[in-house]
């Protein structure tokens, strides 16, 4: 069982940035893919960005690309998401999650993750 906790949300202003922090519990963080996705109002939720256990390999959204960086600690059982050049369009709940096995290179379908954090609110501001 993984536990994960999002914080680092808030509101900011177009152009700004934020960081965004997962907290996972549990010793096995390190074998999971993890994930970022969002869900703005009245739309589904969307892969954001994702990464391997390693940290060797990511893959962004490319609403996101060039934009949002992931990365993780695994001696922190951490992994972070850092925003820059936000954009109204970002405003979202922003959720981290956990996949025991990732199908897809792309780290990016829903059903491959097991655990899902509570989210936490990003808004940007025009």
């Amino acid at each position: 069982q993984v536990q994960l906790v999002e914080s680092g949300g808030g509101l900011v202003q177009a152009g700004g940035s934020l960081r965004l922090s997962c907290a996972a519990s549990g010793r096995t963080f390190s074998r999971y893919t993890m994930g970022w996705f969002r869900q703005a109002p009245g739309k589904e939720r969307e892969f954001v960005a994702g990464i391997s256990w390693s940290g060797g390999s990511t893959n962004y959204a490319d609403s996101v690309k060039g934009r949002f960086t992931i990365s993780r600690d695994n001696a922190k059982n951490t992994v972070y998401l850092q925003m820059n050049s936000l954009k109204p369009e970002d405003t979202a709940v922003y959720y981290c999650a956990a996949a025991r096995t990732s199908y897809s290179t792309s780290y990016a379908p829903l059903n491959d993750y097991d655990y899902w954090g509570q989210g936490t609110q990003v808004t940007v501001s025009s």
